[in-house]
């Protein structure tokens, strides 16, 4: 069966919900992966463990990853939409950042020009200082806020993005203006991470994952985790438990370019249902901490319109939008 064949018969009975290990496409050539965020961020990370399971459970040939950075995937969006058009070999990384940055930067271009192929996963924040900081504890940065709630800087990704809300709901649930918040938005985790150790800024968040090596190098301390409850394979206290009613998780995801046929979008969600299913893949989430929240297709693009006008909210609450 060629892969044309295949595909359409996937599509028609749904292969894609097929036991675990179990893989029924053929192997692509070449898949594109588009980043729309600098190198060392939680999408890089994401797109460089999807080549590398891909590649080793031999579902594709190779992989080119691409990244264009700046202003929460915004920049990024319309290259990818413009270079990739009808390619049905290309992916995007991206997620509830993006979804932010569209909104809080007014983009031209969002998430409706593309193809929803897949949420992959989701990750827990992590606030962090410097392991030279004063600060040892969530209550000391919640005193700090309270004192001078400009004179905390905070570390993350691009304006509107989950690190960004995650410090305007912190300040919120406070009692301090979140747009008083002083937010230092970096292209990417590389930058951003570079500030903390740095010492110019007074905290830094995002995802764990961008995190735990500096952590259990001893560099950087957390004072808190965006969990309800502590998470398993990391040893740091949670937000909440903490007395500050915050919670947040970051979702993650591919998308397809905009203008593919149904063959072509079936293609991809295929591939990324088989990869979800690989032993592979599996440890790798467990290895980063990262959530499995897989949805594909339809389902996936009806909790992405609804996530869109919850975020719209969420930012709008809190000043940001």
């Amino acid at each position: 069966m060629n892969r044309r064949e295949l595909m359409a018969s996937a599509g028609a009975i749904g292969l894609w919900a097929a036991a675990p290990g179990v893989a029924f496409s053929q192997a692509m050539d070449q898949l594109e992966i588009f980043v729309p965020a600098a190198p060392g961020g939680g999408w890089d990370q994401t797109a460089r463990v999807m080549a590398e399971v891909l590649s080793k459970t031999g579902m594709i040939g190779g992989s080119r990853i691409s990244n264009v950075g700046g202003a929460g995937g915004t920049i990024g969006l319309p290259q990818f939409v413009n270079q990739h058009r009808g390619n049905g070999n290309a992916l995007m990384t991206g997620g509830m950042v993006m979804v932010g940055a569209i909104i809080t930067n007014k983009s031209p271009v969002d998430l409706s020009a593309v193809t929803p192929i897949a949420r992959l996963t989701g990750e827990y924040l992590a606030i962090v200082v410097p392991a030279d900081s004063p600060m040892q504890t969530m209550a000391d940065l919640v005193d700090a806020l309270k004192e001078d709630v400009g004179a905390v800087s905070w570390a993350g990704g691009s304006a509107g993005g989950s690190d960004h809300i995650l410090a305007g709901l912190v300040a919120k649930a406070v009692g301090v203006e979140p747009v008083a918040v002083s937010y230092v938005a970096f292209a990417g985790g590389g930058e951003a991470l570079a500030a903390i150790l740095g010492g110019q800024v007074t905290c830094g968040v995002s995802g764990w994952g961008e995190f735990s090596e500096q952590v259990a190098a001893g560099n950087l301390r957390v004072l808190g985790i965006s969990a309800p409850e502590r998470v398993e394979g990391i040893d740091a206290p949670t937000i909440k438990e903490q007395g500050v009613d915050v919670e947040l998780l970051n979702w993650r995801a591919v998308f397809g370019p905009p203008d593919l046929d149904e063959e072509e979008r079936t293609g991809l969600i295929t591939l990324m249902t088989e990869m979800d299913a690989t032993a592979e893949w599996q440890e790798e989430l467990e290895r980063r901490s990262w959530s499995r929240l897989f949805l594909a297709g339809d389902e996936f693009a009806a909790y992405l319109e609804e996530d869109t006008q919850r975020i719209r909210g969420i930012l709008e609450d809190l000043g940001l939008a």
